[in-house]
C-alpha cells in the first residue's frame, strides 16, 4: 500500500488539520469509553463506592504510571513524523522496530510496579477506607493488561505520526464495543462487580493491541513492523529517550499534581469523591477535544518540520488555535447548560449531582485558558524541543498547584479546585512568551539537520 496519501506537507491546512482531527477525536472518545463504560455500569449496578473506586484514586494512579510511558512514546511519534516528512524510509523502519521493544519491556516493568505498590499509593492518597477493597481489585486486574495497553498506545501513535488517523479509530471502536458488551456480561449478568469491569477493560485493550500490530505489520510497505525481527537501534533509542523522557516527566508532573488534588478531595468523604469522579467523566469530553487538536498539530508540525516548511508550520498553529477556540466555546456552553442531565447518567444520588454541578460550574468557564498550553506545547514538542516545555509545565502547572495545595488552608472543595484555573492561566502566559520569542525553533533546526544527515 502506498503511504504517500498520508503526507500532510502539502495542501489546504485547515482541511488537513480537521481531516486529521476528527478521527483522533472519535478515537479518543472511544478510548475514554473504556473507563466511562465501567463507571456508568458500576455506578448504576454496584453503587457509589464502586463508582469512586473505578475513578478517583485508581484513575490517578493509572494516569501516573501509564502516562510516563505514553510521554516517552511521544519521542517515537516525533521522530517518525519528522523522518516520514523527510521521506527517510530506513529511519522510519528502525524507529518502529525499536519502539515496539520499548513497549514490551515497559509493559512488563509497569505491570510489576502496579502489582507491588498500588495499595501503598492508594493509602498515601488518603483513599476512604470504604473504597479500598474495590480500588485494589480494580488496579490489580488493570495492571495485568499493561503490556497490550502500552503496545496500543505506542502503535497507534506511530500510525498517526505517519498521517493515518483512521485505523486507530477503527480499532478503538471495535475494542470499545467489545468492552461495553463484556461490561454488561461480567457486571450486570455475572455480578463480578469491579473485578468484571476491570477484566472487560483489559480484554478490550488486548484486542486493540493485536489490531495495531496487524496494521503495522501489513499496511505500510517499507515501514512495516516485523515482530519476529525486533531490534534496538542505539541512535534511535537515544533520540527517543532525549525527546520522550522530558515529555514523560511532564505527564508524571501533571499526574502528581492531580494526585495531590485527589488526595485533598478524598478528605471531604466518599460522596464528594463520587461527585468528583462523575465530573471527571464529563470533564473528559473537553480534554478529548483539546488533546485531539494537540495530536493533530503535533503530527502536522512534525511532518512539515521534517520537510523544512516553516511558514506552513506557523500558519498551521494559528489556524489550529482558532479551531480550538471555537470548539472550546461550544463545549463549555453544552456542559454549563446540560450538565445536570449528563450527571444523571452516572448516578441517581441527588447529593452527588449537586456537588458535581458545583464543581462543573466553577471549572468549565476557565477551559479557554488551557488552549494555548495544548497547541503551543504540541507545536514546540513536534520539533523535538521537550526539555524547556517540561520546565515550563513544572513551573506553571505543578509549581502553582503544589504551592496552592501545600501552603494554603482549604476548607471547601471550591477552594481546592481553584488551583486548576490558577495553573492554566499562569502556564498559558509562559507558553505564549516562549513560542513567540522564537529561539527554540532556530535551535531545533540545527538539531534536525544534524540528525537527518548523521550516518546510520
Amino acid at each position: 500500500m502506498s503511504t504517500s496519501r498520508y503526507d500532510i506537507t502539502n495542501g489546504p491546512i485547515a482541511k488537513q488539520i480537521l481531516t486529521f482531527f476528527f478521527p483522533i477525536l472519535l478515537g479518543t472518545f472511544f478510548q475514554q469509553l473504556y473507563n466511562t463504560a465501567d463507571a456508568l455500569i458500576v455506578g448504576n449496578y454496584v453503587g457509589t463506592n464502586a463508582l469512586g473506586a473505578v475513578g478517583g484514586s485508581s484513575a490517578q494512579i493509572i494516569s501516573l504510571l501509564i502516562g510516563l510511558f505514553v510521554g516517552i512514546s511521544t519521542g517515537s511519534a516525533v521522530l517518525i513524523s519528522q523522518f516520514y516528512g523527510a521521506h527517510d524510509h530506513e529511519k522510519v523502519y528502525n524507529t518502529i522496530q525499536t519502539s515496539m521493544v520499548i513497549s514490551l519491556v515497559g509493559g512488563i516493568i509497569l505491570m510489576i510496579i502496579g502489582w507491588l505498590f498500588s495499595e501503598q499509593m492508594l493509602r498515601m492518597m488518603n483513599t476512604p477506607e470504604e473504597l479500598m477493597i474495590f480500588s485494589q481489585t480494580y488496579l490489580n486486574v488493570y495492571f495485568a493488561g499493561t503490556i497490550p495497553s502500552l503496545i496500543y498506545n505506542m502503535g497507534s501513535g506511530i500510525i498517526r505520526s505517519m498521517g493515518d488517523s483512521k485505523r486507530p479509530l477503527y480499532f478503538l471502536i471495535a475494542a470499545c464495543l467489545i468492552n461495553i458488551i463484556l461490561d454488561v456480561i461480567f457486571v450486570m449478568i455475572f455480578n463480578w462487580q469491579v473485578f468484571g469491569a476491570a477484566l472487560a477493560t483489559i480484554i478490550s485493550q488486548l484486542i486493540s493491541a493485536l489490531l495495531v500490530i496487524y496494521a503495522l505489520s501489513n499496511h505500510y510497505d517499507a515501514y512495516s513492523l516485523n515482530m519476529r525481527k525486533l531490534f534496538i537501534d542505539k541512535e534511535v533509542i537515544k533520540n527517543i529517550i532525549f525527546i520522550g523522557v522530558p515529555t514523560g516527566i511532564n505527564s508524571v508532573l501533571y499526574s502528581l499534581s492531580n494526585i495531590l488534588i485527589q488526595t485533598s478531595i478524598n478528605g471531604f468523604g466518599a460522596i464528594t469523591v463520587a461527585a468528583y469522579t462523575a465530573y471527571g467523566k464529563i470533564d473528559v469530553i473537553y480534554w478529548m477535544i483539546i488533546s485531539a487538536f494537540g495530536v493533530a498539530i503535533m503530527t502536522f508540525v512534525g511532518q512539515n518540520f521534517g520537510a523544512n516548511k516553516l511558514e506552513r508550520i506557523k500558519k498551521g498553529v494559528h489556524i489550529t488555535l482558532g479551531l480550538a477556540l471555537g470548539a472550546t466555546l461550544v463545549i463549555a456552553g453544552v456542559l454549563l447548560f446540560g450538565g445536570n442531565y449528563i450527571f444523571a447518567l452516572f448516578t441517581k444520588d441527588q447529593e452527588v449531582i449537586r456537588i458535581g454541578m458545583e464543581i462543573l460550574q466553577q471549572l468549565v468557564p476557565y477551559y479557554i485558558a488551557y488552549i494555548c498550553i495544548e497547541i503551543y506545547s504540541g507545536a514546540v514538542r513536534a520539533t523535538g524541543d521537550t526539555v524547556l516545555p517540561t520546565i515550563i509545565t513544572g513551573l506553571g502547572v505543578v509549581g502553582v498547584r503544589v504551592v496552592w495545595l501545600l501552603f494554603f488552608t482549604h476548607v471547601s472543595v471550591s477552594e481546592v479546585l481553584l488551583v486548576y484555573p490558577l495553573s492554566w492561566v499562569s502556564t498559558s502566559i509562559i507558553y505564549i512568551f516562549y513560542y513567540y520569542q522564537g529561539s527554540w525553533l532556530k535551535r531545533q533546526i540545527k538539531k534536525r539537520d544534524k540528525i537527518m544527515h548523521k550516518e546510520a
